[in-house]
This record gives C-alpha cells, structure tokens and sequence, in this order.
C-alpha cells in the first residue's frame, strides 16, 4: 500500500512526476479519475479492474447510483507513466481539482490509491481534519 505525502509541480502540459516510492505500484498502468473533496484519485490498473466489476451491479434505477457513476466513471482516464515517471493529467482533470500548469500538487498515498491534490486544497482539507478530527469511536479499533 502506498503511503506518504509529495510536493511537485505540474508542468507546462499538464504533467506530473510520481513519486518514486509510487512508481511500482503503478507500473503495469493507471487510471485517473475524480476524487472526493475536489482531488484526483489514481488507481493501479488492477484495481480499477475490480472496481468495474462492482459499478457493473449497480442498480440503474437507483438514481444515486447513477449518479455517483457519472461523477466517478465518467471522467475515468486511462494511462501510462512516461520514461520519466510523468502522468498526463487531462484538461478536465486539472480544472475539476483546481491544478494549474506550474502550480504545486501534492501526490499523497491512501489504501489501494494515490490521491492528486492542488497544494491549497490539501492543506485546507488537512486544516479541516485538525478541526473537526475524524469521530474518535471510528479510530478506536484501528490505533487504540
């Protein structure tokens, strides 16, 4: 599982490095999409694949459902790292999480994804979480 937080730039087209530590993790291929509170997710190609499967069963007469599929699916983007570990993050991508060419980003890992956060975003959402920390019932059972 990937973990850990890194500051870099997005480039002139759109790019981003991946942090070493990630480079496995994505090696056989990536799919960016939305995330929740304003990032991008990055999930392994394996992974993704699992998650396919399961928005396969999800009810199309359930209006949230189709919803949430619209808002995670359809801005889905399969690719690659470049020789030089760069990801092209699209258009749509870029403005859905406020990432501007030459602007700083944070690549930070979470359980089976990576998460892209425009640098001003990361800190509010972290900010946020200092303020207002996760219910302390939630956490118990994970560090005691």
């Amino acid at each position: 599982m990937p973990f850990g937080e890194y500051q870099y730039s997005l480039d002139d087209k759109g790019r981003v490095v991946i942090p070493g530590p990630f480079r496995d993790f994505l090696e056989d291929g990536l799919v960016l999409t939305r995330g929740m509170e304003g990032c991008l997710y990055v999930f392994p190609t394996d992974r993704w694949r699992k998650i396919e499967e399961q928005l396969v069963n999800l009810p199309l007469t359930d209006r949230d459902a189709r919803a949430f599929v619209r808002f995670f699916y359809s801005g889905a983007h399969k690719t690659r790292m470049d020789n030089a570990s760069r990801v092209l993050i699209p258009p749509p991508l870029r403005q859905f999480a406020g990432l501007t060419e030459g602007g700083e980003v944070v690549i930070a890992g979470a359980p089976g994804r990576l998460e892209i956060w425009s640098l001003e975003r990361w800190w509010k959402a972290i900010e946020e979480i200092l303020h207002n920390p996760p219910a302390p019932e939630a956490l118990r059972g994970l560090i005691g």
